[in-house]
């Protein structure tokens, strides 16, 4: 960690890390991404392909289903930190692509110093956890989104915490109609966000 805790300091520390194996198999440390005031930080599990060439969070399939949603929820991308619990891309080979791989506790424990660090300099109003991964690390293992979606909780890093799916987990869903349903799903997630910022 950097003497001093800003956005650029610890991104360039961050570039070095080598607290876990994952380092050695991804392209590069994927750190997170927005303004040191935004107002929301929300957090995913880890980057994936996309995110792990490009050095970036959130540039990918799901990523763009995000800032659509932001935008449908009327959240102005501009205030919106992103960022992942685990900063490498995790994956197995399967023929000449790369699947993503559910990163372990070790890994995400190793990274959790990161996150923190970024939630310390961001300080955000609210912190939305994306997924099952995020929210277990963040609220602990026996946090289960499908109970709590869409509700406030306390946390000490943040005075409101509110867990939901990952935008990846629309993009499975098996046909138009329920990735319909699950977008309309997540948007109401994020207008609840958006109403306890106003």
């Amino acid at each position: 960690m950097p003497a001093r805790k800003t956005l650029p300091a610890l991104r360039a520390a961050a570039a070095g890390c080598r607290g876990c194996d994952l380092y050695k198999r991804g392209t590069q440390t994927v750190f997170g991404e927005g303004r040191a005031d935004a107002r929301v930080m929300m957090i995913g599990e880890q980057p994936g392909h996309e995110e792990d060439l490009a050095g970036k969070p959130f540039v990918g399939p799901a990523g763009k289903l995000l800032d659509r949603a932001l935008a449908e929820a009327g959240i102005p991308r501009d205030d919106v930190y992103v960022t992942n619990v685990v900063k490498h891309f995790k994956w197995e080979p399967r023929g000449k692509r790369r699947i993503h791989a559910k990163p372990n506790q070790m890994e995400i424990s190793a990274c959790l110093p990161w996150l923190q660090a970024e939630l310390d300099v961001v300080k955000p109003e609210a912190v939305v956890c994306l997924g099952a991964t995020a929210a277990q690390a963040l609220l602990g293992p026996k946090f289960r989104v499908t109970k709590e979606r869409g509700r406030w909780v306390k946390a000490p890093w943040a005075l409101r915490v509110l867990a939901t799916v990952h935008p990846s987990s629309i993009l499975r869903a098996p046909d138009d109609e329920a990735r319909h349903r699950e977008f309309e799903r997540f948007v109401a997630d994020l207008v609840h966000v958006r109403a306890a910022l106003a």
